[in-house]
């Protein structure tokens, strides 16, 4: 774990994409510009597993890389995601209380996905309602590409209310996915970026 600015700022659990870990994404996002940060209280957490495969990003960060949960090649079975989403409340409990989330790719997609399981009563009942979402490279479970693990099986039958800040790049591999999770969100702010599949430059 790792955290940046004033405890005065809206403090935002920070969760990485598959295969990477905290270092390399507070790496990339400490090049945002400083009016950005300095608004912010960013605590980047890694995730319970080593990583199980190659990362995307090898030999352009260096290792240990981590995963939140597992799935098979065509996402429709999962594993480790019930202990996964304990595992981000445990942290949530001893560190917080957090205002919001921040995810990227695999992160973005748990991030997307915990308002609305958490206002079903199931996950996140020890710490206070998320109140914000920055989504880079989003995805929703239960979408066109994400089956959904039983836990999250409603965690979108209800637009979600939560305020969300969507990142969509116009490169990204997954842009399709991004903007059909935006049908799921009340009133969503998207910055449209010409990046790829990454941490967008602001």
């Amino acid at each position: 774990m790792s955290e940046s600015r004033s405890h005065e700022n809206p403090r935002i659990l920070c969760l990485y994409g598959f295969r990477n870990s905290a270092k390399i994404l507070e790496t990339q996002i400490h090049k945002w510009p400083e009016s950005v940060l300095e608004k912010l209280d960013l605590v980047y957490l890694d995730g319970p597993y080593p990583s199980m495969g190659k990362s995307g990003v090898e030999g352009i960060f260096d290792p240990p890389y981590f995963e939140w949960f597992q799935g098979n090649q065509d996402y429709t079975e999962y594993e480790n995601f019930e202990e996964c989403i304990a595992f981000i409340e445990d942290f949530m409990v001893k560190n917080g209380p957090f205002d919001g989330l921040l995810g990227s790719s695999q992160g973005a997609v748990l991030a997307a996905a915990l308002p609305g399981m958490q206002a079903e009563g199931l996950v996140l009942t020890k710490v206070p309602k998320i109140k914000s979402l920055i989504l880079i490279s989003g995805a929703k479970l239960g979408g066109s590409k994400l089956s959904a693990p039983p836990l999250a099986a409603n965690a979108f039958s209800s637009p979600v209310k939560c305020p969300s800040l969507h990142v969509i790049g116009e490169n990204d591999t997954v842009k399709p996915e991004s903007i059909a999770l935006l049908d799921s969100f009340v009133d969503p702010i998207v910055i449209h970026r010409p990046e790829g599949h990454t941490i967008p430059m602001l």
